[in-house]
């Protein structure tokens, strides 16, 4: 037979001794017997509870940023796809504009200024730009436009105190002017300006005796045409969408007549928002 075990009925702290043993007994069994000691010795049992893997079920299970009674406010997949960096959105005007443009297509000059003007707008006067592929290196040259960009030209004469600025990391002008005399201590800042393509050259009219009347000129609408250091490319304001086609033709085949078509390799108008239009040269 096995064991029978008789329950005696003692005195209360008799029964309070026998509760602590009980307790004992179950804390001995939460005791786990490490590899490679001897009999008898014994370690806590490192580990979390019943209680503990129960509650951590709980919270795996769980769907993440959700608690009871509150709408997660966890960015979807979908939403984080969308604002992937790299990722560019488009407005729905830009995307309406681009079903206007064939891309395999090279529209005559006034058929693309055509397009452009019927392109659905933004809230203020787009600036009109012409972008221009050339079949040689370096090519520069100066050109006041029969109507102006429509932009205010900030044009600066280099002096003492505009280097001093421009050293501490301030330029606040599109053109820069100087005299001959000042070359010497503006080349401390060519690596600021150079960069910028905004030091003074004696291609690009901007070195003179007389930097005042320069500025009226620039003022006036004059422009510098000039490739990249490294790209045979030129990028140019030639106006705004206000224009009307009429003015914008005259700027821009004055700048082609500049340019010469010989050395032209490709023609793209477009204005700040709209997609590009290839133009015939």
């Amino acid at each position: 037979m096995g064991k029978i075990r008789v329950k005696t009925f003692g005195s209360p702290e008799e029964e309070e001794q026998e509760k602590k043993l009980l307790k004992q007994k179950k804390e001995a069994k939460k005791m786990a017997k490490a590899p490679g000691l001897k009999g008898g010795e014994r370690v806590v049992s490192v580990g979390p509870s019943e209680e503990e893997l129960a509650k951590n079920i709980e919270t795996e299970t769980k769907p993440e940023g959700k608690e009871e009674g509150k709408t997660s406010f966890k960015t979807s997949k979908i939403k984080k796809e969308k604002f992937a960096k790299g990722k560019r959105q488009r407005s729905q005007n830009y995307l309406a504009n681009v079903s206007m443009v064939d891309k395999a297509k090279i529209y005559p000059l006034s058929e693309a200024l055509k397009i452009l003007s019927e392109f659905k707008k933004s809230k203020f006067d787009e600036t009109v730009e012409l972008h221009v592929n050339t079949n040689i290196d370096s090519l520069s040259a100066s050109i006041t436009l029969p109507h102006g960009t429509g932009k205010k030209v900030r044009v600066a004469i280099a002096d003492d105190k505009l280097i001093e600025s421009i050293e501490s990391g301030k330029i606040d002008f599109d053109i820069l002017v100087a005299s001959p005399s000042i070359m010497p201590r503006l080349a401390k800042v060519a690596k600021i300006l150079g960069p910028k393509g905004l030091m003074p050259n004696p291609k690009n009219g901007t070195i003179t005796d007389k930097p005042q009347d320069l500025i009226k000129k620039y003022e006036g609408g004059q422009i510098n045409i000039k490739t990249e250091a490294k790209t045979p490319l030129i990028h140019l304001t030639v106006g705004k969408i206000s224009f009307g086609e009429k003015k914008l033709t005259d700027n821009i085949e004055s700048i082609i007549k500049v340019i010469k078509k010989e050395n032209i390799a490709k023609i793209v108008l477009k204005s700040t928002m709209s997609p590009s239009i290839k133009v015939k040269i």
